[in-house]
């Protein structure tokens, strides 16, 4: 999915759901990091993507929450 498609779907979901998909990402990023530092190759280019999209969700609650 393109990064406007994703930001498109994204806006057009409700604050509640954003807030469940972030939680969702942060505990995943989390995981993905102990992986790495066990030394489990394959999560280290799975992090960039999600920490990408954390980073669009917070922005999208920031701009609907008007601050």
């Amino acid at each position: 999915m393109k990064a406007t498609e994703q930001l498109t779907d994204l806006r057009g979901r409700s604050v509640e759901d954003l807030t469940q998909r972030l939680q969702e990402i942060d505990d995943q990023v989390f995981r993905l990091r102990i992986q790495k530092s066990m030394g489990q190759a394959e999560s280290g280019n799975k992090i960039r993507p999600l920490r990408r999209e954390l980073a669009r969700i917070k922005t999208i609650l920031r701009e609907k929450s008007g601050t």
